[in-house]
């Protein structure tokens, strides 16, 4: 089970940190993502991090604004999301795989476990 917090309400050029918290067993052994889905539109990949950290990989649109991190003792995963625009609105959701590899983490369909979803909401 995935459990994402920390969205809401910011301005244009603020700063958010979503967090997702998962009761799963062996945490360290699952790839974790982050996707987000606006009004009308289709899911799209955000940022994932592979089970001991250390490798993570971006969206261009997110590249550089948003640092995706893990816990693996606290069991994890969080999203900093710094410099956002208007375009960044969406509901965010965490996602967890064991099975995945590199080509595969920016693909939703890719991922087993999904958690309920935390609105971002950048006015302009």
């Amino acid at each position: 089970q995935l459990q994402a917090s920390g969205g809401g309400l910011v301005q244009a050029g603020g700063s958010l940190r979503l967090s997702c918290a998962a009761s799963v067993r062996a945490f360290s052994t699952y790839s974790m993502g982050w996707f987000r889905q606006a009004p009308g539109k289709e899911r799209e990949f955000v940022a994932a991090i592979k089970r001991n950290g250390g490798y993570t990989y971006y969206s261009d649109s997110v590249k550089g604004r948003f640092t995706i991190s893990r816990d693996n003792a606290k069991n994890t995963v969080s999203l900093q999301m710094n410099s956002l625009k208007p375009e960044d609105t969406a509901v965010y959701y965490c996602a967890a795989d064991r099975g995945l590899i590199t080509s595969t983490m920016s693909n939703p369909e890719a991922y087993a476990y999904w958690g309920q979803g935390t609105l971002v909401t950048v006015s302009s």
